[in-house]
């Protein structure tokens, strides 16, 4: 069997799995934000009175932080009234950060266990060796009240990346490369499976930006064999009591990618799909109203070190909004230590409290009618950030910054 099958057989109490089989799966860690809280509460008061586990719940408010509206507020008051009534230990509701970057900053993430969240994203923890994937409010409500839920098991595709990355190339690159081959449809319910020399040389922050973006070619989930960065991340946030998971040498997979990224430029994924994607050279040269560095896609302290780098010494474009968004509170305290947050403020850029922000057109930077962005964002369909007559182009953090300096879409190589 692959990792995904050995995780969801063993899960399930079965000695093996076969892709297309239904089972019950128990899951280790159920999330919802305050976005996804209220529709999940709703659901579970009619089918349950009291929670499976208020220990395993983990509900983080990070989409609409500080509240923008009247009904971000009820729905964070909502949520906190039924955190409060079932005892749910562990609630984040003071800006510690997007839900995706906080789970395994706090330690909630383990290798060889079954994650689910109340977001499509959730699929961000396969770089930790975990079965992590997005459920609605139904069935999220399910899990608060039973602790587990049925799953189909997924075929698995293979996708092997081999070669060094070269300067301002990074693994968002990687997986926009790999979603423009695969297609936004391409890999609906799989599981895609990475490997490959250099997705085990991959830094964590990596490693969750490629696994963050598998739901973005259908994938059900996206996994990872935990490599030294993974194992020394969880030693340093005292993770314990954990089993690497291994795929077998002869596992069965119903497709396989081989990609090679030796030579490959930065890429951008153009309007209005994920997978019409170009390489910068090809894009070079289109006008931007606004450059968005943040989300749990980009938001890291690596992601950031990227664009103070390009940044240093520069002043944003005077026709270009430039907005910075860390994605946690940890992130951000790095990222002032470092002194980062002064070069983007010295630079021009508006920074602003962790959270999700304008990748879902929600605040702190909503695009209006004929607007161009650039962001470091997960997707760019039509009204996704804003207006729908506005366009959203994706990249890594250095090509953003890069292009809020120039004022058109540049590469930082230069």
């Amino acid at each position: 069997m692959n990792i995904t099958e050995k995780i969801l057989a063993r899960a399930s109490g079965k000695s093996e799995v076969q892709p297309g089989e239904i089972i019950d799966v128990p899951v280790d860690i159920a999330m919802t934000h305050d976005g996804t809280s209220p529709p999940t509460i709703n659901t579970f008061k009619k089918i349950a009175d009291n929670v499976w586990n208020n220990e395993k719940i983990v509900i983080i408010f990070d989409h609409n932080v500080p509240a923008n509206k009247i009904m971000s507020a009820e729905f964070q008051k909502v949520t906190l009234e039924f955190a409060r009534e079932q005892g749910i230990k562990n609630l984040f509701t003071h800006g510690e950060g997007i839900c995706h970057q906080v789970l395994p900053e706090k330690g909630f993430i383990k290798p060889g266990t079954v994650v689910v969240g109340a977001d499509s994203h959730t699929c961000t923890h396969g770089a930790f060796g975990a079965f992590a994937t997005g459920m609605g409010a139904t069935d999220m409500a399910i899990v608060f009240a039973t602790g587990k839920n049925w799953f189909m098991v997924p075929e698995s595709y293979k996708v092997t990346v081999n070669g060094s990355l070269g300067e301002y190339v990074r693994a968002k690159d990687v997986i926009l490369n790999v979603i423009g081959e695969i297609g936004s449809f391409g890999a609906t319910y799989k599981a895609l499976e990475f490997t490959g020399e250099t997705i085990d040389s991959m830094d964590v922050s990596g490693r969750m930006t490629i696994c963050n973006m598998a739901i973005e070619s259908g994938a059900k989930n996206g996994i990872m064999e935990p490599n030294r960065a993974v194992k020394e991340y969880l030693m340093k946030r005292n993770v314990k009591n954990f089993d690497v998971i291994r795929s077998d040498d002869d596992s069965q997979y119903e497709k396989e990618y081989i990609f090679d990224v030796s030579d490959m430029e930065p890429q951008i994924a153009c309007p209005n799909n994920v997978d019409n994607v170009k390489p910068v050279s090809k894009v070079e040269g289109v006008g931007v109203d606004q450059a968005f560095i943040g989300s749990c896609t980009n938001g890291r302290l690596e992601d950031l070190r990227d664009a103070a780098q390009v940044l240093e010494g520069s002043r944003v474009h005077e026709d270009v909004r430039l907005i910075v968004i860390p994605a946690s509170a940890e992130v951000y305290l790095q990222a002032l230590n470092e002194g980062l947050i002064e070069t983007f403020i010295k630079s021009g850029a508006e920074v602003c409290n962790p959270g999700c922000g304008p990748c879902l057109g929600a605040h702190m930077g909503v695009l209006t009618s004929g607007e161009v962005c650039i962001s470091t964002t997960n997707r760019n369909f039509v009204g996704r950030m804003g207006d729908p007559n506005s366009e959203v182009y994706l990249a890594n953090s250095a090509v953003v910054a890069s292009s809020a300096i120039s004022g058109e879409i540049s590469d930082p190589r230069r």
